[in-house]
């Protein structure tokens, strides 16, 4: 009865452990992001990236914060989401592609005008 009872035990335990929150990370990239228009595009891109639960870009230094799992994603992953939506993520350059789709006024020579 008492090895039941332990086994139970600790089948119970492993399933409480396993089912806690997996632990978030943090980190801020610097992106050549512009307007809003650049903001909602960051943001929709990195809300369908894999392991990203929350962004945020403050267009006032153009640094964008993202929330993630490092369990299921890493920053490298996480700045070439960014480039693919035509922005630069640090030191990753904005890839061409992604870059030719902007309208003209989220493009890097464009004005800034929030």
């Amino acid at each position: 009865m008492k090895n039941v009872i332990l086994t139970l035990m600790l089948v119970i335990s492993s399933v409480i452990s396993y089912g806690s929150a997996p632990k978030l990370e943090t980190v801020k990239i610097k992106t050549s992001a512009i307007c809003e228009m650049c903001k909602a595009t960051i943001e929709k891109k990195l809300a369908f990236t894999k392991g990203v639960t929350e962004s945020n870009l403050n267009l006032d230094d153009k640094v964008v914060t993202v929330i993630y799992n490092p369990k299921k994603t890493d920053v490298q992953s996480i700045k070439k989401s960014i480039s693919e939506a035509g922005y630069d993520a640090d030191e990753v350059m904005a890839d061409e592609k992604g870059y030719n789709k902007l309208s003209d006024c989220c493009k890097k020579d464009a004005k800034p005008h929030h």
